[in-house]
């Protein structure tokens, strides 16, 4: 058999040979890819515990201030959010999405309404401060549960 520069090869002749060095190269690659693939695993688990442990200190961390849900109200009309959301946070169709009851955790809440991806615009702490932000918290904290389908006189037929 002839390399690409013309010489032949001393494994060309001999079979036992060839097939010797042909199970070394694939056992070579073999082996690269085994351990490329316990790497990456490795970093996959490693990642995916380390979110886990930064979502449990994000949640154990998570202090919602106190509010006054009253003022909160007030504020969520003032400001516009009811234009999107509904006037009881209940969400508005197409617009914004349901924030109440059981919202979001306050950190969450508080950096998306300083940076919103979409359609919403971003309330700064000149427009909404952190102590208006913690009333509207509490505001949605406020809200009631809605009744449940099955006690609603006229879906019960």
């Amino acid at each position: 058999m002839k390399t690409g520069h013309g010489q032949t090869s001393p494994i060309a002749d001999k079979p036992e040979r060839r097939a010797r060095f042909l199970c070394l190269i694939i056992l070579s690659r073999a082996t690269r890819f085994l351990v490329s693939l316990a790497v990456a695993t490795a970093l996959i688990i490693a990642g995916t515990r380390a979110m886990a442990q930064s979502a449990a200190q994000s949640a154990k961390g998570d202090e919602t201030p106190a509010g006054n849900a009253e003022n909160g109200k007030k504020i969520f009309a003032k400001v516009g959010c009811y234009e999107c959301h509904g006037r009881e946070a209940q969400g508005g169709g197409l617009n914004g999405p349901r924030l109440a009851p059981n919202p979001l955790p306050f950190s969450v809440l508080q950096a998306y309404v300083r940076h919103p991806q979409g359609e919403m615009p971003p309330y700064t702490d000149k427009v909404v401060s952190d102590k208006d932000l913690a009333d509207m918290y509490a505001f949605l904290r406020s809200e009631p549960q809605p009744p449940a389908a099955k006690t609603i006189p006229i879906l019960k037929h």
